[in-house]
């Protein structure tokens, strides 16, 4: 009889096929950090009051923090040779499974279309500097989409580009991530020296602290879940990609060597490149795309402006693509590959008009970022407690693919827990997503450590519900 839990695009990876070392792994971190968003991190922590160094401390903070997650759920990838989807599956059932996997797979969806939008841009503002579109005359808004009909097609153009590599699989990922990673890192050093050069020298880079600065910690806890929000999403599905790599060695280290380091420094760019902007051009110019569009060398911005391109095309693949298509693809493993999982995120990306979301910086982070955070939080909590603590990172493989097996349908205290966890920040995700207080502050402030409330609830509550059950694997371990 056919099973249809499995396909071979969500299969275990065979030993022989786990041919990733972490280097690897190092590349797709930075391939997927320096990207349009990463630079533009620090911009909503400076407009709220931070001075240039407690936001680059923030960032590397909550990069230090989602990489615990992201070691943790990587392991079980690498061991296992299973994605996320299928991890799932121990701990919330064979079909409950589902739930997390298309939660993953939806703002996964979202940030393809931010993504996709941002790409667009570029290749909208290319077209300005060769001279092929007007963009000052390009002003007549279409109505139903929000944006001009220029606009529209060069967000058209990225999402092909993007589409076609989606076509071609995972090992067009993988090549894409090696090669773009070092011309992306060099790319960011050019803009700083450029704007080095262009002010004078690094110190002159730099605002001055203001004389009466706003107070440090209730802007720092906020700001800090919206970076670990940043990527909450890989911190899931991590898995999806260190079930290639060919030791838990290689899968922890290229983590740590790529995810941190490479965030930290772009968006330290970004700061020194901003600030230095003011001084140029008498005002901040947040946006790398606009930025690059002033430069007077029509060479410079054409070769700057592809730059961003790619960068936004490997950050968009890897991060946006890879999880949904796995997810999708878990829905009815016999009817849909990886291939049809990721056709189906393209066309989401269009269907929600992503622009209308990015170019509102407060809803960008307080209701996107801290928001899925919320809810994907919760969900590793659970999953990481299930593995660790309660499995000891034993899990049954063959049973994993196996509807009548031990893990059978939907484990429903496993829903209790995520309910109860998502719970206690819905009151807050509402009053940001509505900008009305339809609940007391005190659920505003609880918002602000959303992720951490989640995966500290859910571990916790997982791990007492789940007693009996780690007794019976230590027992049978034995």
């Amino acid at each position: 009889m056919t099973n249809h839990l499995i396909n071979p695009d969500i299969a275990p990876v065979p030993t022989e096929n786990q041919t990733w070392n972490k280097w690897h792994l190092a590349a797709l971190w930075i391939g997927m950090s320096v990207c349009i968003p990463t630079y533009m991190l620090a911009a909503s922590m400076i407009q709220a009051g931070m001075t240039w160094w407690q936001s680059v401390l923030t960032v590397l903070l909550g990069n230090l923090i989602v990489l615990v997650p992201m070691i943790l759920m990587g392991h079980a990838g690498t061991k296992y040779g299973i994605p996320f989807p299928v991890l799932a599956r121990a701990s919330f059932g064979t079909k409950g499974a589902h739930i997390p996997a298309i939660a993953r797979s939806l703002v996964a969806c979202g940030w393809f279309g931010i993504q996709t939008w941002i790409g667009g841009f570029a290749i909208y503002q290319v077209l300005g500097v060769l001279g092929c579109v007007d963009i000052i005359a390009d002003t007549a808004v279409v109505p139903f989409l929000g944006i001009t009909s220029m606009q529209f097609y060069c967000f058209m153009a990225f999402w092909v580009l993007n589409f076609v590599i989606v076509l071609q699989g995972i090992d067009c990922i993988k090549w894409l991530e090696s090669w773009a990673a070092p011309f992306l890192i060099a790319m960011g050093l050019a803009m700083l020296i450029w704007a080095a050069v262009k002010v004078g020298g690094v110190a002159q880079m730099f605002p001055k602290a203001p004389e009466n600065p706003a107070p440090f910690w209730p802007m720092f806890f906020p700001q800090l879940t919206a970076m670990v929000g940043f990527w909450a999403t890989l911190s899931l599905n991590i898995p999806d990609f260190t079930r290639y790599c060919k030791s838990q060695r290689d899968q922890a280290f290229g983590q740590l060597i790529g995810l941190p380091t490479t965030m930290t420094l772009f968006s330290f760019i970004g700061i020194a490149v901003t600030s230095a902007t003011i001084v140029i051009y008498g005002s901040a110019i947040w946006d790398p795309i606009l930025l690059v569009g002033k430069l007077g060398s029509t060479t410079a911005v054409v070769v700057s402006l592809i730059a961003l391109t790619i960068a936004t095309l490997s950050t968009n693949i890897a991060a946006n693509v890879v999880s949904p298509a796995n997810g999708f693809a878990n829905i009815n493993p016999r009817k849909i590959s990886f291939r049809t999982g990721g056709i189906i995120t393209c066309v989401i990306g269009i269907v929600i008009m992503p622009w209308r979301l990015y170019n509102d910086l407060g809803d960008y982070i307080f209701t996107w970022l801290i928001g899925y955070s919320a809810l994907l939080g919760p969900i590793a909590g659970i999953m990481i407690c299930d593995y660790f603590f309660v499995r000891r990172m034993r899990l049954n493989n063959d049973a994993l693919y196996d509807a009548a097996g031990e893990y059978r349908g939907f484990r429903w205290t496993t829903l209790f827990v995520l309910v109860v966890a998502v719970a206690p920040n819905l009151p807050g995700f509402i009053n940001a997503a509505f900008k009305i207080e339809y609940f007391p502050d005190i659920f505003n402030q609880l918002y602000s450590y959303a992720w951490f409330v989640g995966i500290t609830m859910s571990f916790v509550l997982y791990g007492i519900l789940n007693l009996g059950e780690r007794n019976r694997v230590q027992s049978s371990s034995m």
